[in-house]
C-alpha cells in the first residue's frame, strides 16, 4: 500500500474510532440515567446470571435461592468491574481517534486518559441529576482505573504485536 493510501486508511480508521467514543459514551450517559432501581435490577439480573450460568456449566447443582444469594453477594464488584470496563473501552476509543494527530503514544495514551477521566466526572456530576443515584468521587476513581488499566493493557498488547510483525 503507498504511503497516500495507508494515510487515508488512518485517518478512515481514527474517525470511526472518534465517532464510536461519542456512541460509546452515549451508552455510558444512558446507563447513568437509569434511576438507582433500573440500574440495580441490570446488574442485580447480571449477577444471577452469571452465578447461574456458571453453576450449570461446572454441573454444581446450586438452587436458585443459594444462586440469587452468591449473586447478591458479587453484585457489587459486578457493577464496579463494569464501570471499569466502560471506562477502559472509552479511553481505548479515545486514543485510537487522537492517534490521527500523531503525537507521541505516551502523549497521546495521557490525552485520552484524561479525557475518559473528565468524562467519568461529568457522568458523575449528571448522576447528581437522576433519581436515587450520586455522584461519588470513589466511583471517578474507580472509572478512572479502568481508563487507565484498560489503556495500559492495550498499549502493552499493541506494543507486543508490533514486535512480532
Amino acid at each position: 500500500m503507498d504511503k497516500s493510501k495507508e494515510k487515508s486508511s488512518a485517518r478512515m480508521s481514527s474517525s470511526i474510532a472518534g465517532i464510536l467514543a461519542l456512541v460509546w459514551m452515549c451508552v455510558i450517559f444512558a446507563f447513568s440515567a437509569q434511576t438507582k432501581e433500573e440500574s440495580g435490577a441490570v446488574s442485580e439480573g447480571f449477577s444471577y446470571r452469571i452465578v447461574n450460568t456458571t453453576g450449570k456449566l461446572f454441573h454444581l447443582n446450586i438452587d436458585d435461592e443459594r444462586v440469587r444469594e452468591i449473586a447478591n453477594s458479587i453484585e457489587r464488584f459486578v457493577r464496579k468491574g463494569a464501570h471499569m470496563t466502560e471506562y477502559a473501552i472509552l479511553a481505548i476509543l479515545l486514543y485510537l481517534w487522537l492517534k490521527r494527530w500523531q503525537m507521541s503514544r505516551v502523549r497521546t495514551a495521557g490525552v485520552a486518559a484524561a479525557l475518559a477521566i473528565f468524562y467519568a466526572c461529568s457522568d458523575e456530576f449528571h448522576q447528581l441529576f437522576v433519581a436515587g443515584r450520586a455522584g461519588k468521587v470513589n466511583d471517578v476513581l474507580i472509572d478512572s482505573a479502568g481508563a487507565i488499566l484498560g489503556l495500559a493493557l492495550f498499549l502493552f498488547i499493541d506494543q507486543l504485536l508490533r514486535k512480532a510483525r
